[in-house]
């Protein structure tokens, strides 16, 4: 064997299961260990192309070798989750399908059965390399056998790495872990001996049993300890030691890679919803009858828009040179009604360009024509640079997909293809490259871009037919053709509209948030005491836990973290936490915006055009890119100086915002029917301070801001399904406390319990959640084995019909604002959604207008058992609303 790489499977699989949060099979199923491993095999085997290898489990009760010897070896760990048990065995199967050779020793921990393959391997191969993270196989490491992290960007350890990383030998490496102990095992060490002292004694040393022989000459307490606790010590060593004679497998065949079955590897990952994996198998041709037409001469162009001529609905996509549409130059358009014959038209072909335009336009202008795409919104950008409107939209398959599957994130032709028809389409960067070498689709050949697009077009056909019928089978056809489609030109509109911003205000902006980041920094250097790299987490956990000894909020391997919710528990601890905290506010809206948006001004427009997308969010909710406005924070001194920079194009006009208020606790009250909640809306009081008053006992005129600021955490954790962790975390109070408040809620507001397990029942049974307008959002996990999982699904059973609702309100309220402005042929332009509100940029001479007939279309839309109320705020720019 040239080389031999060993994988730490249950390494792998148990590291994977903690690090990747939140995943999920359709069927509820937790696929986020088994997801992890598969991922680094694949990824381990592309960069290094090894053909022998063995995936190494521990085998059926492996620990009991070593609790006979200590019974408190590992006991400090949970029992093993049973969905993480499952996926072990489904990573074992995933091996067998891809004739990936496994070992699983009855009773054998998986680093003993490693370092006997070793022990054979030294003498059968050339390298071996051990694919871990567990600091105990360093033991192994010699010039024939390195260890390999993968999560280190392929580090190799060899012996000078071993010596350079823990400062011994690999040989040294077990008296190593002997003297200063394992926390993930649960073997104590020698008591007050760390790894510098460790270290310190080997070197002197070489060996435990010449430290131990010699701990007359190291004195003082130390010689004490090493005295009482030499029999622990020489305890500690067999633990932490090897076995190297097992009984394993010693032909090298076995550890050759055999030929995988990937017919069965495609539908293994098709059933746990590896759809990004799929691309990993090779797939046999997908056979097809459809023709592919590329359009060059005039006669050809006349010919298909004769056959187009008595088609309804046409499929369309267009080729270009960007991903932002207001960017991009169109390259071609594809074509097609049916499946038998697609065709691509370019514009950079024989054909002139304005005898194209001309004849596109009264194709697409007609009224007895609609047309449909996969993202059309992009489509109907594209073509309206061209002076080119598509009259009339009747599908969209990413929506109709979003709409079946809002609970997944794949909506990409691609992945649908893959998924539906097992069909691998030909990528974008086949044809255009990736980096600095990428060129744009006028640059590539004509043939292969219509080739790749007249693809597109098929599918897009094919998926149109199997959507179709899902929505209608699952009745949600009134959702997308109501809300969903009709959005489309309404959002487009609000993309080229788009928002002008004062580039001078953040050029000076920019220079003052500069300053004071460096004052913020010489601020935490001098409480440091020295100067170190203010963006790396593991300098800034080595200053704050050792050398400034802040105690720790967390245990295990969260008890050096630097998160933000971290050091805001301890900002009573010390104060370079709250100036770090302030530094990293300062600095990611200055790295993200400030100096950000000025390069997002198009220099046509001389403004921002951000895209919506309608089938990202799965709650209904429209999520904003390219760059985000709705992020800019609206209760930050800075982030409201931001928002100053945005103001109307003529200095005569205004900003106006309509806003939903208290949207999401007004539907709580409707659903649950609550008479606390209902009254405390029909009276028109403010409900966080009503609710501080019947949490805390007092007259509403006795509610303190504290009061109402924790009634406000409550109301709108019980909107988004939190229970006391998540309460006790937000507001920097014990379990118990948080528990205490949750019931003191639901005592004062008895039917909003019954609501909460209501839908959670509902949830359970169904394995959905629905909003008043019919939206679904699938729950498989809701009945998962996984606590974690489970308790995520219910807390978004409880939110979907929430702010899944208030979401349909908006898109209603925009579609009935946007038909009134047309009709009446105001000046005023919608230019920004953020959630519950509406932005928008107004002549002086209309904002009387528009400040009685908006909040008459947002508040009319439902009849709700409680008023819906809209806030008006009028301001010469975003800040001043």
């Amino acid at each position: 064997m040239e080389s031999l790489f060993l994988l730490d499977a249950s390494g792998f699989i148990y590291r994977s299961y903690f690090a990747i949060q939140g995943m999920s099979s359709r069927q509820g199923e937790a696929t986020n260990a088994l997801y992890g491993f598969i991922r680094s095999f694949f990824k381990l085997q592309h960069e290094f192309q090894f053909k022998h290898c063995c995936a190494i489990f521990d085998g059926e009760h492996s620990k009991q070798a070593r609790t006979k010897l200590y019974s408190a070896y590992k006991a400090h760990r949970e029992v093993t989750p049973p969905d993480l048990i499952m996926q072990m065995l489904e990573a074992e199967q995933f091996c067998h399908l891809m004739g990936i050779p496994t070992l699983a020793l009855k009773g054998v921990e998986a680093d003993d059965s490693i370092a006997s393959v070793v022990e054979w391997g030294k003498h059968h191969a050339k390298k071996i390399f051990i694919c871990t993270q567990d600091k105990d196989m360093a033991q192994l490491v010699d010039d024939k056998v390195n260890l390999l992290n993968q999560h280190k960007e392929n580090l190799i350890i060899d012996p000078k790495k071993v010596e350079e990383i823990w400062g011994v030998r690999p040989d040294q490496i077990g008296d190593y872990l002997a003297i200063i102990g394992d926390s993930s095992d649960n073997i104590p060490g020698i008591s007050g001996f760390g790894p510098k002292t460790a270290v310190q004694l080997l070197k002197q040393y070489g060996t435990l049993e010449k430290i131990l022989a010699h701990a007359h000459e190291i004195g003082g307490k130390k010689e004490e300890t090493l005295i009482q606790q030499k029999e622990d010590a020489f305890l500690w060593r067999k633990l932490v030691g090897l076995i190297y004679d097992l009984d394993i497998p010693k032909e090298t065949e076995f550890y050759q890679l055999k030929n995988p079955n990937w017919e069965k590897v495609g539908a293994f990952f098709k059933e746990k919803d590896f759809v990004s994996l799929l691309k990993m198998v090779p797939h046999a041709e997908v056979k097809s009858t459809t023709k592919y037409h590329i359009i060059k001469t005039e006669n050809e162009l006349e010919e298909l828009l004769k056959k187009l001529e008595n088609k309804k609905s046409i499929c369309v996509d267009t080729e270009t040179t960007a991903e932002h549409p207001l960017r991009a130059d169109l390259v071609g358009v594809g074509l097609g009604a049916d499946v038998e014959d697609v065709y691509y038209v370019p514009v950079n072909g024989e054909i002139p360009k304005e005898k194209i335009l001309r004849s596109l336009k009264s194709l697409f202008e007609s009224p007895h024509h609609s047309f449909y795409g996969h993202n059309i919104k992009y489509d109907y950008h594209i073509l309206l640079n061209e002076q080119i409107t598509i009259k009339h939209i009747d599908f969209d398959t990413i929506l109709a997909s979003y709409i079946l599957h809002a609970h997944q994130r794949r909506h990409s032709l691609d992945e649908l293809t893959l998924e539906y028809f097992g069909k691998k389409k030909i990528a974008t960067t086949d044809l255009i490259g990736t980096g600095k070498k990428q060129i744009t689709m006028a640059q590539v050949p004509i043939d292969r871009v219509g080739q790749y697009c007249c693809e597109d077009v098929e599918y897009t056909l094919k998926l149109k037919i199997l959507l179709e019928k899902e929505l209608k089978s699952r009745g949600l056809e009134s959702l997308f053709y109501d809300i969903e489609l009709p959005l489309i030109p309404v959002l487009a509109t609000i993309e080229r509209n788009g928002m002008y911003v004062d580039v001078p205000f953040l050029h000076t902006l920019s220079g003052e948030v500069a300053h004071e980041i460096a004052k913020l920094e010489k601020e935490i250097f001098h409480l440091a005491g020295h100067e170190f790299n203010l963006n790396s987490p593991k300098q800034l956990s080595e200053v704050l836990y050792n050398e400034l000894q802040i105690p720790s909020a967390k245990k295990g391997k969260m008890a050096t973290s630097t998160s933000a919710d971290i050091l805001e528990s301890l900002v009573a601890a010390h104060p370079i936490c709250k100036k770090i905290l302030e530094y990293r506010s300062f600095e990611k809206l200055r790295s993200t915006y400030i100096d950000t948006l000025p390069s997002e001004v198009n220099p046509k427009t001389g403004r921002i055009h951000c895209q919506f997308s309608q089938s990202t969010a799965a709650t209904g909710r429209l999520s904003c890119q390219d760059p985000n406005l709705q992020n800019i924070p609206v209760r930050t001194p800075l982030g409201q100086k931001i928002r100053h920079a945005f103001c109307p194009q003529n200095p005569d006009w205004k900003y106006l915002s309509f806003d939903y208020s208290q949207i999401e606790l007004r539907l709580l009250a409707h659903f649950t029917e609550d008479e606390g909640l209902l009254s405390a809306f029909e009276q028109g009081v403010d409900i966080h301070t009503y609710t501080a008053s019947q949490l805390f006992g007092v007259t509403m005129d006795k509610v303190t801001d504290e009061m109402r600021r924790k009634a406000k955490v409550v109301n709108f954790g019980i909107v988004y399904g939190q229970q006391a962790f998540g309460l006790s975390q937000e507001l920097l109070i014990s379990m118990k406390d948080a528990a205490d408040f949750i019931d003191a809620y639901y005592k004062r507001y008895p039917r909003v319990k019954n609501f909460v397990e209501h839908v959670k029942h509902l949830a359970r049974q169904t394995g959905k959640a629905v909003t008043m307008t019919g939206r679904e959002r699938l729950i498989p996990e809701i009945n998962s084995t996984n606590q974690t999982l489970r308790a995520q699904a219910e807390r978004l059973a409880i939110n979907t019909p929430l702010q899944g609702t208030a979401a349909d309100l908006i898109k209603i309220a925009m579609l009935r604002v946007d038909e009134w402005m047309r009709h009446e042929k105001i000046q005023t332009k919608m230019i920004m959604q953020i959630h519950d509100e509406l932005l928008f940029e107004a002549p002086q001479d209309e904002i009387s207008l528009l400040e009685k007939k908006i909040p008459y279309f947002m508040e009319n839309i439902f009849e709700l058992k409680v008023p819906l109320i809209v806030q008006i705020s009028v301001g010469k720019n975003w800040q001043e609303c």
